[in-house]
């Protein structure tokens, strides 16, 4: 279980508080208006932005003062963060050892993820050589590829077009399922929620929300996500 108790996050002078749980297992998506604090949330989960004050505990854990490597959580960015110079499967080995020294057994890992992501035979291309959903396919194989029981996801897909967009949420959608993690998605677009999240968090007004189920909130939504939903 993820326990946010009396959260507040500061990123850069904006100060978001928080105050709930979430069901290991579940499927979160983060909404809201521009501006709100979406990736401030879960950039304090991650440990990107300090903890003012309260705690952030996984399964007792308390993990309020851990470092970023030390929480048991996996985070993909909206630009992927592929590196050029290296090959895609280099890229996805990043995920296992920075220092990519890894033995033939991590090698066949690797090889395992991006055929799971449909990028088989595609492991020493560079990401240039491939298009943007093929690239977040390999960004997406790095992540899953670390076994972290925390998915959180700052719209990596958003720009891609409406099909591919459809496409990458299914494949996340089936890879969260099978690996049984707890997915937390930053999203502008409700039917994201809609596809694949079981929950709702609302972000508005210097406050994440605690969650609530998906097509309940988005069918009659609170005043301040009906002013953003228009």
């Amino acid at each position: 279980m993820l326990k946010l108790e009396k959260l507040v996050i500061d990123n850069g002078g904006f100060e978001l508080s928080a105050d709930f749980t979430l069901a290991a297992g579940s499927k979160a998506a983060i909404i809201g208006p521009s501006g709100a604090g979406k990736s401030t949330l879960i950039g304090g989960i991650a440990g990107f932005h300090p903890i003012v004050s309260g705690r952030l505990c996984w399964n007792g854990e308390n993990l309020t003062g851990a470092t970023p490597g030390a929480r048991p959580l996996a985070m993909l960015f909206q630009d992927g963060n592929l590196f050029p110079h290296l090959s895609i499967a280099q890229n996805v080995g990043l995920g296992l050892n920075p220092d990519l020294r890894l033995s033939a057994a991590q090698w066949d890992r690797v090889n395992q993820a991006l055929a799971r992501v449909g990028l088989e035979g595609m492991g020493t291309r560079k990401p240039a050589a491939l298009s943007g959903g093929q690239q977040s396919r390999a960004a997406l194989a790095r992540v899953l590829i670390q076994g972290r029981p925390l998915l959180l996801l700052d719209e990596p897909f958003a720009a891609l077009g409406p099909a591919l967009k459809v496409e990458m949420l299914d494949l996340v959608d089936t890879l969260v399922a099978e690996t049984k993690a707890t997915l937390l998605m930053v999203s502008h677009d409700p039917q994201d929620a809609r596809r694949i999240a079981d929950q709702v968090i609302l972000v508005a007004e210097g406050a994440a929300h605690p969650p609530r189920e998906t097509i309940s909130l988005l069918d009659n939504p609170p005043p301040a996500l009906r002013a953003y939903l228009g």
